[in-house]
C-alpha cells in the first residue's frame, strides 16, 4: 500500500488527482500540497521520519509548472537524499519528458489525467517499490482501470510520458497526447531521434514523443527503409535529400535538418544510397 503526496498549485486539478488516488485500493493514504513550499515542508518531515516512519511518503505525484520552485527543481533537490520518495510527474506539457528521465522519475502522466493512466502509474510505483502491484483480492478497481490478465512483473524504474505506442495497422503508429490519440502514417516520418528511453518521430508537420526505444523502431521498421545512421538517429532512406562529406565527416540533409552520420554507419549508408540510385 502506497503513501502518496500530490502536489499541484491548481486546486481543482489537485482535488481531482487526490480523488482518483484515494479511489485506488493500492493507495493507503493521499495528501495534497498546493505549492512547492508546502510540498517541501511535508517531504522534509517524511525524510526525517524515515521510509518506515509515521510521516513517510512513498511516492510524490508532482506538477511541473508551479509558482516559485518547479516540480523539476523539487525532484533535483530530492535526488540528493539517500532514500527519496519516488517521483511521478503529472503535467500538461510533454516537452519535459527527457529531463524527467534524467531525474529517474518512475512515470510521466499528461493532463488531463485519465483514471486508467493514473492506475498504470500507481502500478509502476508499486513495482518499483517491490510491492504487490495487482489488485488485492476482492478489491474494487480504480475508476477506469482494466483488470490485469495475470501477474505483473516489476519494471525498471523509468519515466513514461503520457504517450502510448501501438500499431493500428501495419502502416500507422498511434501516438497519444493529453488523452487524444492520433494515428501517424509511418510513410510520413522522415527521421527518428533517440531521447533516453523514448523516441521523437519527426514529420513535415511536427514531432511526436513516443515511449519506445530507438532500437525497437530500428528492428521494426528496417523493412520499411529506415536505417540507423547514428546512435541517436534513425532515418527513412527515401527522405534523405543530400549526403555530405566534409573533412572526413559524413552528414545527411533530411528536409531542413542536417544529421551527423557516425563512422561505423557511413559506409553502409553510402552503399544503400548507391543501390537506391542505381536500382
Amino acid at each position: 500500500m502506497l503513501r502518496v503526496l500530490a502536489v499541484d498549485d491548481e486546486k481543482p486539478l489537485l482535488e481531482e488527482l487526490l480523488y482518483l488516488l484515494r479511489s485506488d485500493p493500492r493507495v493507503l493514504s493521499a495528501e495534497g500540497a498546493s505549492d512547492a513550499t508546502e510540498a517541501l515542508r511535508r517531504i522534509t518531515r517524511a525524510l526525517e521520519s524515515g521510509p518506515d516512519g509515521p510521516d513517510g511518503i512513498d511516492v510524490v505525484f508532482l506538477d511541473i509548472h508551479m509558482a516559485g520552485l518547479t516540480g523539476l527543481d523539487i525532484a533535483r533537490l530530492l535526488a540528493g537524499f539517500a532514500q527519496p520518495p519516488l517521483i511521478v510527474f503529472v503535467t500538461a506539457h510533454e516537452g519535459f519528458a527527457v529531463q524527467a528521465f534524467d531525474l529517474k522519475a518512475v512515470d510521466y502522466v499528461l493532463k488531463p489525467v485519465r483514471p486508467e493512466r493514473l492506475a498504470e502509474a500507481v502500478r509502476r510505483a508499486c513495482a518499483q517499490l517491490g510491492r504487490a502491484a495487482a489488485q488485492p483480492p476482492g478489491a474494487a478497481q480504480p475508476p477506469g482501470a482494466a483488470q490485469p490478465a495475470g501477474p505483473l512483473v516489476p519494471v525498471q524504474r523509468r519515466p513514461a510520458p503520457e504517450v502510448t505506442v501501438a500499431d493500428r495497422t501495419a502502416d500507422q503508429i498511434a501516438v497519444e497526447l493529453g488523452g487524444v490519440t492520433r494515428f501517424v502514417a509511418i510513410a510520413d516520418i522522415a527521421y527518428v531521434e533517440a531521447q533516453g528511453d523514448y523516441a521523437r518521430l519527426h514529420t513535415d508537420e511536427g514531432s511526436h514523443l513516443v515511449r519506445i526505444p530507438l532500437s525497437t523502431l530500428e528492428e521494426r521498421w528496417a523493412a520499411r527503409g529506415f536505417v540507423r545512421i547514428h546512435r541517436r538517429h534513425l532515418v527513412a532512406l527515401g527522405r534523405i535529400d543530400e549526403l555530405r562529406l566534409d573533412a572526413g565527416t559524413t552528414s545527411v540533409r533530411v528536409g531542413s535538418a542536417e544529421l551527423q552520420v557516425s563512422r561505423r554507419h557511413a559506409r553502409q549508408l553510402r552503399d544503400l544510397l548507391m543501390r537506391q540510385a542505381t536500382g
